[in-house]
């Protein structure tokens, strides 16, 4: 189990809209009609987007690196009180606080605490048996390690699990990559089983264009296009951890990347962004040709490796292709393969820096097990042989110098 971050926040609006649904309360109501104590003239909906202009976090904000606790409810009305540092609605300005107040809200309108009436109205009905809006005795039982990244030569350290308080509406939640998944599909259209598909359109509407990203804001979720997809979800940073969900309600696919590890090469976002170009070059390709083909290509497809990376030769349809994973753009870099005859297959398009129009061997043993790959000149190996290769050998193969 993951603590998931600001995923959070999907679950809080998702919360404000039920309530809209049944006229407990309206978008467009100021948020001190709820909250008596705060000053901001915000309303719902500009909490919900971000534009309320009240602080992100707080003038001390070092819970962020496990130095100090989340805030508690009488610190938050202080930092919404005297610290709405933008006029509203103006620009996107992403708020923690802001979200907390909204947690509040919902507070007053159910009579209920917040963590209670997320269980009861979303996680239940949903069977999300491993989320909850913050760290329980079931989920620590469970939930990673997180670890800061190599700093400066600063080993990697083990971070503590904290309890985020009156933050838990912006940040508190744990989930599991199963449960993410059933629960962005429940903001497909058509699955009505938390919202109405009308509420989940204002929600996935873009209405805010967000500084230095390609990203657009919605009520609770971030809006953006990979290809010709659009794309509806949100990402997390919790300390030590990171995550990212990527929902296409219209085409009803969901992505979910968690990662134990906060740091830049641990980020959740790129990876899940290009796991949707891999199904969509997967898909792509699948449309060009015969998909009935595909069995005839099976015999080449594997994972490969050697000393330099991992190639995988995979079958698309009639379609087959080398993919370099380990790559930051697998499908940029993806070269298209070209039977010859048997073995012999040739390089039939690839990029300016690779092989192109070169051979593609495999070399196989008695029972046709493949025990070789030569792309290029360059050797690979299926993953078994490629560890007793190299990764069970002490020693270094050295090549005897020529004479």
């Amino acid at each position: 189990m993951f603590r998931i971050a600001s995923h959070s926040k999907t679950f809080t609006a998702t919360a404000i809209m039920q309530l809209v649904e049944r006229g407990r309360l309206r978008l467009d109501d100021p948020a001190s009609a709820y909250i008596p104590w705060l000053t901001s003239d915000a309303t719902i909906r500009q909490l919900l987007n971000h534009v309320s202009g009240i602080i992100r976090d707080g003038v001390q904000a070092d819970f962020w690196r496990v130095e100090q606790p989340f805030p508690e409810v009488s610190e938050l009305r202080t930092l919404a009180s005297e610290y709405a540092v933008l006029p509203t609605n103006t620009s996107f300005k992403y708020s923690n606080v802001g979200y907390a107040l909204l947690g509040l809200a919902i507070e007053s309108v159910t009579g209920r605490p917040y963590n209670q009436y997320v269980k009861e109205q979303i996680i239940d009905p949903l069977g999300l048996s491993d989320t909850g809006p913050e760290l329980d005795a079931h989920a620590a039982s469970r939930a990673v390690s997180g670890y800061t990244g190599s700093v400066l030569g600063v080993p990697r350290r083990a971070v503590p699990n904290i309890d985020t308080r009156a933050l838990s509406p912006a940040t508190g939640f744990y989930s599991t990559a199963e449960d993410l998944c059933r629960y962005g599909a429940a903001h497909w259209m058509g699955d009505e089983t938390v919202l109405t598909d009308a509420s989940k359109r204002e929600m996935q509407h873009p209405s805010w264009e967000v500084e230095q990203s390609e990203d657009r804001y919605g009520l609770g979720f971030s809006v953006q296009h990979i290809g010709e997809r659009r794309l509806v979800g949100h990402g997390g940073g919790f300390p030590g951890q990171s995550s990212r969900t990527l929902i296409d309600p219209a085409d009803q696919l969901v992505v979910v990347v968690l990662s134990n590890t906060s740091a830049p090469d641990g980020l959740a976002a790129p990876i899940a962004t290009q796991i949707i170009s891999i199904i969509d070059f997967a898909q792509d390709r699948a449309r060009r040709g015969d998909a009935t083909s595909n069995g005839s290509l099976e015999r080449y497809v594997g994972r490969f490796a050697s000393i330099g990376g991992v190639v995988d030769v995979v079958a698309f349809g009639s379609s087959l292709v080398a993919l370099w994973p380990e790559a930051d753009s697998p499908v940029r870099f993806a070269a298209e393969l070209e039977v010859i005859e048997g073995d012999r297959l040739r390089v039939a398009k690839t990029g300016g820096y690779g092989s192109a129009g070169e051979l593609v061997r495999y070399e196989r043993d008695q029972d046709g097990t493949v025990t070789r790959l030569i792309v290029g000149g360059v050797s690979m190996y299926p993953e078994v042989v490629f560890r007793e290769r190299y990764a069970e050998r002490p020693h270094w193969h050295t090549i005897p110098a020529t004479p």
